[in-house]
């Protein structure tokens, strides 16, 4: 049986292990909590903020992620792609994702705010329309991901191999779109 929890605040929570397995929220908020020792398996989160939580490190096989916005949270080294795909909608303000893994995920439309995104993986992920609004994407891969519409305005420090990556229509700005070139040894001044 799945225990079910509806408009909760959980404050300054450190999780345990199997702390919140076969739970479900809704219209949650959870506020400087730390997932890290997690290991989650069937657990459903519809609706929730999470703020100045720590994620980094925590094992998120078999979440459903539906309407979650995470903002100054940590979230380093975390495996997305094996989520539950089933309306699978996030957001990013504020958040540290370095090393996190988002390849093969449908991600279009969604938006990433202030983040740093430091090598990590779009791979094959579909990630049309989304907003890179200030990201550092340092090192991160976009290899076979579907990137048209994406707004990389903002941002920097990304190499993205049009030729691997579909960047059509895509949006990026002078001096950074330079990272579009990166594989053909440019000087560009």
């Amino acid at each position: 049986m799945t225990d079910y929890f509806l408009d909760t605040e959980f404050d300054s929570i450190a999780y345990a292990i199997e702390d919140l397995n076969l739970k479900e929220f809704e219209r949650c908020r959870f506020i400087n909590c730390d997932f890290s020792a997690c290991n989650f398996i069937g657990v459903t989160f519809i609706d929730c903020v999470f703020s100045s939580c720590n994620f980094s490190g925590a094992k998120i096989n078999h979440v459903a992620l539906r309407s979650v916005h995470f903002e100054k949270c940590q979230l380093k080294d975390v495996n997305f792609s094996m989520c539950d795909k089933l309306i699978f909608e996030i957001s990013f303000t504020h958040c540290t994702l370095d090393f996190s893994k988002f390849y093969g995920l449908r991600l279009k439309g969604t938006l990433f705010t202030d983040c740093s995104l430091i090598a990590v993986d779009f791979m094959g992920a579909d990630v049309s329309e989304v907003d890179f609004d200030n990201c550092d994407l340092y090192r991160s891969e976009f290899g076979q991901a579907n990137a048209m519409k994406a707004n990389f305005k903002t941002s920097y420090h990304y190499t993205i191999d049009p030729v691997k990556t579909r960047v059509r229509n895509a949006i990026f700005s002078l001096p950074e779109a330079k990272g579009l070139l990166f594989k053909h040894d440019l000087l560009i001044k």
